[in-house]
């Protein structure tokens, strides 16, 4: 369904064009179709791409190079908006047109911009919402994904731009690491076949295989699934990674037991429902005495949530800003 958003940039739209892209703007596929028939959909998050029927979903971001037409809803990460720009970039003539609510807006996206194109613009606010523009190609190469080596863990990571935490390793996947490893308040993680909820950059899937467990990984975002692929293939690791919401793909009682630094937000909105699905969906995935792992900011209600959903939750580790809790599955 269109908002507001959907309508500038549609309305801020050139009325001519060979082919288009449309990046996380699904709603904007029948408008799109009314220019060319060559409309090439591409969306990071699972949810939005079933909203697309498959014959317009490209399978991997660079096939949208060559469009002379690129229309976007511009992202959170100036990361992801580099990599949009990078991979539309192949025809003589590029216009982008991304819109955002200005809320979210900063001067750091016109730079970004700057960039991949010659010239940059930006519409007139309207429902408090704005549209940057830009065109004039530079065609810069494509640097996603990328990858960084951390020796003090004894692996790397990697990223594409919309990959939550980049190249990093978040102070939360840390504490939960050093949980897992037995330094917490409670005894170690147990069991061999684990899984790797909301993966991001694959930080968690890394340490647990090449602590040795049978390892897999999924999330809703298309960009942190293929970035553990590449973390993976770079350490020389074997590892199942899915794109997708939720456990529903997992069979019952398929593992010993769920590492996860869940996604508390979808773009740029707070939204808990998928980790809070995956709370009540856990008994069914974990073995008898499976544990649940969870690494959260501690002042938010998780322990309560998961006592009432999965079973008895302690705390295995906490410091100032995270909390790291283990449950047993009832």
């Amino acid at each position: 369904m269109r908002d507001a958003v959907d309508d500038l940039i549609w309305d801020e739209a050139p009325r001519q064009a060979g082919a288009v892209a449309l990046l996380d703007a699904p709603a904007l596929l029948d408008d799109a179709r009314t220019l060319t028939d060559d409309v090439r959909v591409w969306c990071d998050d699972w949810r939005d791409a079933e909203l697309v029927p498959a014959e317009y979903l490209v399978e991997h971001p660079t096939d949208l190079a060559g469009v002379d037409l690129a229309l976007a809803r511009l992202p959170k990460s100036l990361g992801a908006l580099d990599e949009m720009c990078a991979v539309v970039q192949g025809a003589t003539d590029v216009t982008f047109i991304g819109g955002a609510r200005i809320k979210h807006l900063n001067r750091s996206m016109n730079e970004v911009l700057g960039r991949h194109f010659t010239a940059v613009s930006a519409s007139l606010g309207r429902a408090k919402s704005r549209v940057l523009r830009a065109w004039g190609p530079n065609g810069l190469p494509n640097e996603w994904p990328k990858v960084r080596e951390h020796p003090e863990l004894g692996f790397a990571v990697a990223a594409h731009g919309a990959t939550f935490g980049g190249t990093k390793i978040d102070p939360g996947s840390r504490l939960l690491i050093s949980a897992l490893a037995g330094a917490g308040r409670t005894p170690g993680l147990e069991g061999d076949d684990v899984l790797d909820f909301g993966c991001g950059n694959g930080t968690l899937t890394m340490w647990l295989a090449r602590e040795g467990r049978r390892v897999s990984a999924t999330d809703v975002s298309w960009s942190a699934v293929a970035a553990t692929a590449v973390a993976a293939e770079v350490n020389r690791v074997d590892v199942d990674v899915a794109w997708g919401p939720g456990l529903a793909a997992q069979a019952d009682a398929s593992v010993d037991a769920i590492v996860t630094n869940p996604p508390f937000h979808r773009g740029m909105a707070k939204d808990s429902e998928d980790t809070l699905a995956m709370f009540d969906d856990a008994r069914r995935v974990l073995r008898p005495g499976g544990q649940l792992w969870c690494v959260f900011n501690s002042h938010l209600p998780w322990r309560r949530e998961l006592n009432d959903r999965v079973g008895p939750t302690r705390v295995a580790a906490q410091d100032p800003q995270y909390t790291v809790t283990v449950t047993t599955a009832r």
